[in-house]
């Protein structure tokens, strides 16, 4: 056992867990993103409830968390098993923060970030396909759960990455999907609200 390497891992689920929705929200407005909107401290809910612009920053430091926690581990060791087990604790660590009650987002950006360091190109790709149902649907949700459903086998299938990567990303790939059972469940009544929509 890698002991730097694991302690590390550990480092990257209390990176996930510093919610940066509900610290740039209360710091700009005093209040609890995660009783606005749906309840998700996220940056989706962020954007819709206060603007695109701190909705983006909230993406780009929930990808930053994700990525950095892989990179901390990759410092470290060239193990991919640790890498992959640090990007899986940072995405739980964004679900589940311990800073915040274990009341968390739903870890896509988190997810994002990790990803692109452990298997960038894989990752590129599912992006793609999160921007192309988005555009075609203009549901974030359904966006979100199709992309991280194909980057296990995209990951797997056509670029060969390594078994603990994929196992990485089937893993996320399910927290996701259970994350957004309730927009699924609207999905299908015809009861999700589209990006962009009042």
């Amino acid at each position: 056992m890698n002991a730097p390497a694991a302690a590390l891992v550990g480092v990257a689920y209390l990176l996930g867990s510093i919610s940066f929705a509900v610290l740039l929200v209360r710091l700009r407005t005093g209040r609890d993103i995660r009783a606005e909107g749906s309840g998700n401290a996220g940056a989706t809910n962020v954007a819709r409830a206060y603007g695109k612009g701190l909705g983006f920053a909230v993406a780009a430091l929930d990808v930053a968390k994700g990525a950095g926690a892989v990179l901390l581990v990759r410092a470290v060791t060239a193990d991919p098993r640790y890498a992959a087990a640090a990007a899986l604790a940072a995405i739980a660590g964004h679900v589940f923060p311990i800073f915040f009650g274990f009341r968390g987002g739903k870890g896509v950006a988190t997810a994002i970030g990790a990803f692109l360091a452990l298997a960038p190109w894989p990752t590129l790709v599912c992006a793609g396909i999160f921007a192309a149902v988005v555009a075609a649907t203009r549901y974030v949700s359904l966006g979100s759960v199709l992309a991280m459903v194909a980057l296990p086998p995209i990951a797997g299938g056509l670029f060969h990455a390594s078994l603990p990567v994929v196992a990485a990303a089937a893993a996320a790939a399910v927290l996701i999907v259970v994350k957004h059972r309730d927009n699924l469940r609207r999905l299908a009544r015809g009861e999700e609200r589209k990006w962009g929509s009042k």
